[in-house]
């Protein structure tokens, strides 16, 4: 007797290799082509077990019998709030509070030369294009009120794929650890206040940011041009082509003379022409003139 066979829910309960469950070879290419097509993020065979862990939670929570049930799901809807769900488990958010100062330290050098070189009429916008929880937003706003911009009209717009993460960015709201990873205890006192759950931004940032949820791979025309654009470690997760096509539309969002800031293992070199290293660092790249 096929015991599986007589009893199919136990076919799921096997699936599942200690506390996570296994996916087949041809499912996980069908949640890879999804991944990739919404995200533009590229999953090898050899993050299975990393689909495998964060699928888990979406298995148990929708009750489907396993992953080949998600992604029998997704051919027949892939359109769907499942596919959605997938990209919000997918998407890394790893972040913390002025990651790797460099850039902050450009930017806040770059701020303070602006503001004495233009009108202080002028604004000045800037894009956090991965602004997952919130903290490189927030990073750059304080940078702007510690470069003396408080007074210039400053817009800083924080998009992610992930409304999640943009709801968690919306509130401003950061446990103990999370603000402990970045920011200094000056900080903490000019900057945040002690709630009962953590630490909270105070107004003076949080009125600089505005957050939205919004695909890298979707038209960006609707967002406006800007003057600085952060796009840090993201580029890391996409091919060759993406890289390209990601790097272009940036370009077309940048004012003349506007700057691009890149992750420390991230360059335009051998992508786009379109950028050239700025002052002799890797990370920060200006706009060639068209």
């Amino acid at each position: 007797m096929n015991t599986t066979a007589a009893f199919p829910g136990l076919q799921a309960a096997l699936s599942r290799s200690g506390s996570r469950l296994a996916i087949a070879p041809a499912d996980f290419t069908v949640i890879a082509d999804l991944v990739r097509a919404r995200s533009g993020i590229v999953l090898g065979q050899d993050k299975a077990y990393l689909v495998e862990s964060r699928l888990e939670q979406i298995v148990r929570k929708c009750g489907y019998s396993g992953l080949a049930e998600i992604a029998a799901r997704l051919r027949t809807h892939p359109n769907g709030s499942l596919a959605q769900d997938i990209i919000e488990a997918l998407t890394t958010n790893e972040t913390l509070f002025f990651r790797d100062r460099r850039p902050f330290e450009h930017l806040r050098r770059h701020l303070q030369d602006r503001h004495a070189a233009c009108p202080t009429s002028q604004p000045l916008r800037i894009w956090s294009a991965a602004a997952s929880s919130g903290q490189e937003s927030y990073s750059i706003a304080i940078t702007v009120l510690e470069a003396g911009l408080g007074l210039r009209p400053v817009h800083i717009l924080g998009t992610d794929i992930s409304a999640e993460q943009i709801g968690r960015a919306r509130r401003g709201q950061y446990s103990e650890f999370e603000v402990r990873r970045g920011l200094s205890q000056s900080h903490l006192d000019r900057y945040f206040c002690k709630t009962a759950n953590g630490w909270q931004i105070n107004e003076p940032v949080r009125r600089l940011v505005e957050f939205r949820t919004w695909n890298l791979m979707d038209d960006l025309r609707p967002l406006g041009t800007f003057d600085l654009v952060f796009c840090r470690n993201v580029l890391i997760y996409f091919d060759i082509d993406t890289k390209r096509k990601v790097l272009n539309a940036l370009w077309e969002r940048l004012a003349p003379g506007g700057l691009l800031y890149l992750g420390g293992s991230e360059t335009t070199y051998g992508v786009s022409e379109r950028f050239a290293p700025c002052g002799g660092i890797h990370q920060v790249y200006s706009a060639v003139p068209s």
